[in-house]
């Protein structure tokens, strides 16, 4: 598995959002849509078919639950693959909304 940073990006509004993993053999996103401060949408993740298998999508998904803890908001399991993971993970149960 990579040791590529996963960063948050916003777009200029704040109501667009991302989590990405950049490596030089693609990328790894889980988009996200804020509907108030305290909730948002998860609603895709996507791994280029290059970095499949690396596990960069549950640390993409990690990456959300540990900023959801920290700032506060809650999150809504739209991405079919967010809503697997979270059905997987009950210790996660504090930061959904379903």
């Amino acid at each position: 598995m990579s040791d590529a940073p996963v960063v948050k990006e916003m777009n200029a509004s704040g109501t667009k959002g991302r989590f990405v993993i950049k490596l030089p053999e693609g990328v790894a996103e889980l988009t996200f849509s804020v509907t108030t401060p305290t909730l948002i949408i998860a609603d895709h993740t996507g791994v280029d078919p290059a970095l499949e298998g690396q596990g960069l999508a549950k640390r993409l998904v990690e990456a959300l639950i540990a900023d959801a803890r920290q700032a506060g908001y809650r999150i809504v399991p739209l991405c079919p693959y967010v809503n697997a993971q979270r059905r997987r993970h009950p210790e996660w149960a504090d930061v959904f909304s379903v």
